[in-house]
């Protein structure tokens, strides 16, 4: 791909240029390259879209300081501006069709293709229906390894008896008289390039170019109605609770011959009885009795795909932390190659209390001396929370 050249040059100007020269130096270069003047020219056609690009970026004033300080990579999707390939003509008219004024037929409300601009009528609005949200609650097994889900959801389906028409009769319509069945209103306006012609949709009809008189009497004329559908997806592996999948046309149905609105999973998590999530890892609050903690030994715990045994050191001290590496939940969109961990949390159970024999032993040990805490060992628990302060 060729590199971008800098927005400046593209136009013309010098970088401490005015609006008025951004917007003049435009207006020239785009009715130069313009495809009505240059009719099948690819490479015009090209020259057109960068130029509109160049000024979307220029004659706005955050997009032009952030260009200035970070050149092409300060336009990104979460900055704003454009992608360059991601540009249309529609985008081009709809933002700049004002500028040209009068030239090419006066107007620029429509299109098709890349020629017969202006004076062509613009297309109707397409509807779209609403969207859906669902939540879906997963385990810890389901995320670790993603899952095949498949729901049947109840949502709006183009009604079966008008088939999304609206009317079932031949004669169930009549042109909107606002309109005249074009879908949209036109004006004109007089500003300094020239006559201006703004093209809106019909706020009678919505676009459509017709009104019901006879409406459907199984769906009033809506064209659609409550059905269900059973929806098949998969679930990536790793995601995380408030994440979303998008379904695209699986929301609820558009009359009109419209399309589909979007379908959007939001993830839950379900508790799991043992291992806590905090992001990619896993936690696991381990409690072992005072004689594992004192002569160590083998204890068992559970993961996520089941079970599994850690060796205690003896001497073990309550808050000491094992890692077992990669035994937590993958990134996102890793395929697995990035893992997080299982924190074991070692906590001493102390019992609350004892009976006769039991505190007999417990007391047969505080003459002990491997039993008091020395001055070293008061110190190491002094470090430890310095270091957990800093």
């Amino acid at each position: 791909m060729a590199e971008k050249r800098d927005y400046y040059e593209v136009l013309g100007v010098k970088r401490d240029a005015t609006d008025e020269e951004l917007k003049k130096a435009y207006r020239k270069l785009a009715i130069k390259y313009h495809p009505d003047k240059n009719p099948g020219d690819k490479e015009a056609e090209e020259r057109f879209k960068e130029v509109s690009e160049a000024y979307a970026v220029l004659s706005d004033k955050d997009k032009r300081a952030r260009y200035d300080r970070f050149g092409h990579a300060g336009m990104n999707a979460s900055g704003g501006g454009f992608s360059g390939q991601g540009m249309t003509m529609e985008d081009i008219f709809s933002q700049f069709g004002d500028i040209f004024g009068g030239h090419f037929g006066g107007g620029f409300g429509g299109f098709s293709g890349f020629g017969g601009f202006g004076g062509s009528s613009r297309e109707r609005p397409i509807v779209k229906g609403s969207d859906l949200r669902i939540r879906l609650k997963l385990t810890l097994k389901e995320i670790l390894n993603g899952v095949e889900k498949r729901l049947k959801v109840r949502k709006d389906v183009v009604c079966h008896v008008c088939h999304g028409a609206c009317t079932t009769e031949a004669d169930g319509r009549k042109t909107c008289s606002q309109c005249h069945g074009s879908g949209i209103i036109t004006e004109m306006s007089n500003t300094f390039f020239g006559s201006v012609r703004t093209q809106t949709t019909c706020p009678t009809c919505g676009g459509v170019g017709t009104i019901v008189t006879k409406p459907c009497a199984h769906c009033h004329g809506h064209g659609v109605e409550k059905g269900e559908e059973e929806i098949s997806f998969r679930v990536p592996r790793g995601v995380a609770k408030g994440m979303h999948l998008t379904l695209e046309g699986k929301g609820n149905a558009s009359p009109e011959g419209g399309i589909n609105g979007d379908l959007y999973i939001i993830i839950d998590e379900e508790q799991d009885p043992n291992l806590i999530r905090n992001g990619n890892d896993l936690i696991y609050n381990l409690l072992i009795p005072v004689n594992t903690a004192i002569e160590g030994g083998e204890v068992e715990i559970p993961t996520v795909t089941g079970r599994a045994r850690i060796n205690i050191e003896p001497g073990t001290q309550p808050g000491k932390i094992l890692r077992l590496r990669n035994k937590g939940l993958p990134e996102v969109n890793s395929n697995g190659s990035m893992m997080g961990d299982l924190l074991v949390n070692v906590n001493v159970f102390i019992p609350r209390s004892l009976n006769q024999s039991e505190k007999e032993i417990v007391a047969s040990m505080k003459d002990k001396a491997g039993f008091r805490p020395t001055e070293a060992d008061r110190s190491a628990l002094d470090r430890k929370y310095r270091e957990m302060l800093r």
